[in-house]
């Protein structure tokens, strides 16, 4: 994972381009998120009532898959100079322990007037989207 954020510009970024990293979120993992947020629902962390469940096995968080878009501005685009001003997301399917996601984001627009770019944010489990986006990001 990538320790060191970088230090894109507003004038460094262009619309078009595209951000991603690959995530496997283990159940070690799901169970340090439920921890930090006190959101313990079995259908997270008990394989039991997870077997009763629709899924027949545990899911992770939906907000734990999104609480990824955070790292993906953070240290890819724009990195270190991100201010998060806003996301909306949709949950589309669920992610389950090990599965492989591609955490994505790509810049559709840019205002000048207030240097805020806008990303269309995807996370992917193969061809499938799990979670979808769009954040405005203020380049301080």
């Amino acid at each position: 994972m990538k320790k060191v954020a970088n230090d894109l510009s507003f004038n460094d970024i262009k619309i078009g381009d595209y951000f991603y990293f690959n995530k496997i979120i283990s159940k070690k993992d799901v169970l340090k998120f439920a921890e930090l947020t006190g959101d313990y629902n079995p259908l997270h962390v008990d394989e039991n009532y997870a077997s009763t469940s629709i899924f027949k096995i545990n899911i992770i968080h939906g907000m734990f898959c999104a609480s990824l878009f955070s790292t993906l501005v953070g240290m890819y685009c724009p990195g270190k100079r991100c201010l998060y001003l806003s996301q909306n997301l949709n949950f589309r399917k669920p992610a389950f322990y090990n599965d492989i996601l591609r955490i994505s984001g790509e810049v559709i627009d840019k205002n000048i007037s207030i240097n805020t770019i806008k990303m269309k944010l995807k996370i992917n489990r193969n061809d499938e989207i799990i979670v979808i986006g769009e954040a405005v990001l203020k380049i301080i």
